[in-house]
């Protein structure tokens, strides 16, 4: 069967955990492990502009010894002149994975459907999997074992990244809180699955409008842009909104002592954190968005593998 990474628990706690190790041992030999020699052809589809996953996505594949394709925005017909179902039985029949940054979930589900190779969500207006990877390595390197730690996601939390953080820190076993507006809050159906996904790891969810119950004793701080890619027209309308849940030193006094805070980038300073913290001692964020590379060669290596495309796991991710 064909392995797809659409959201964060199309990943088990134990496969989560195999990715992240493999994850950490392609990071500390970075040239190691060639599962697209040959060289194979990955396609790296944008109907969104990016920088780190271009970067991340290009390097990473190239680094396991393949070629990587990168259709930007505009350039596919996906959708509109030809259906996301016949376009996944023509590419899948020449590429080795389909990475997909876009819009609409549902077109990475049905992308999925219809490939007979691996689909990994590069980004969806629903989920933002492959940053919630490189968050939890990047947590795991500074912070030890992730079960049992604090999570908290300040701000924005009726879009991706909240419901990547709640599905992928439940995943992890972590105990996962959520701060924002009312009228900001992750989709009841999203909570239901991450607090099922928690009873299976011994996490916990809590989703809150007060951001000093949030805070209180985390290990982990983080935030997003208030204002994401079409909404620009709103920026100063929900800055009114989000200011009460910005990441600032008195936001980082209220975490624990040995708190770490991260941003998937691009930040705006002086809006969702100041430049003391993500500039400050406890910021991480640089390490974070490196970490996008070596999380997603290990995601793609352990999809293969797992698809039957790899015929020894270990033997074809090392020569």
């Amino acid at each position: 069967m064909v392995r797809h990474f659409l959201k964060d628990t199309d990943l088990t706690p134990a496969e989560q955990a195999r990715v992240l190790d493999l994850a950490a041992e392609m990071k500390a030999d970075r040239f190691g492990f060639a599962p697209l020699a040959g060289p194979q052809t990955a396609a790296v589809i944008f109907d969104k502009t990016s920088t780190r996953t271009r970067f991340s996505f290009h390097t990473g594949i190239a680094e396991l010894g393949g070629n990587p394709l990168i259709v930007n925005p505009g350039e596919a017909q996906i959708g509109h002149k030809e259906s996301v179902s016949d376009t996944a039985k023509v590419i899948s029949r020449m590429v080795s994975t389909i990475i997909w940054r876009t819009f609409e979930h549902r077109g990475l589900e049905e992308m999925a459907q219809h490939s007979t190779v691996p689909v990994i969500n590069a980004l969806s207006d629903d989920y933002h999997p492959c940053q919630i990877l490189a968050d939890l390595l990047t947590i795991r390197e500074h912070l030890g074992e992730l079960a049992g730690k604090t999570m908290v996601y300040l701000g924005d939390a009726a879009n991706n990244m909240a419901n990547s953080y709640l599905l992928g820190g439940a995943t992890a076993g972590m105990q996962v809180r959520i701060a924002g507006p009312s009228s900001y809050l992750p989709a009841p159906e999203v909570v239901a699955e991450a607090e099922a996904r928690a009873q299976q790891t011994g996490g916990s969810i809590l989703v809150t409008t007060d951001p000093a119950e949030a805070l209180a004793g985390a290990d982990v701080v983080i935030t997003d842009t208030w204002v994401s890619m079409g909404q620009e027209d709103q920026k100063e309308a929900r800055a009114q909104v989000f200011k009460p849940y910005t990441v600032d030193t008195a936001a980082m006094d209220q975490a624990a002592e040995h708190a770490i805070f991260l941003h998937c980038l691009p930040a705006y300073r002086g809006f969702e954190v100041t430049a003391e913290v993500i500039d400050g001692p406890a910021s991480v964020v640089f390490d974070e968005a490196e970490n996008r590379l070596h999380a997603q060669k290990a995601l793609m290596a352990f999809l293969l593998a797992e698809s039957g495309l790899a015929a020894n796991y270990r033997a074809a991710l090392t020569h």
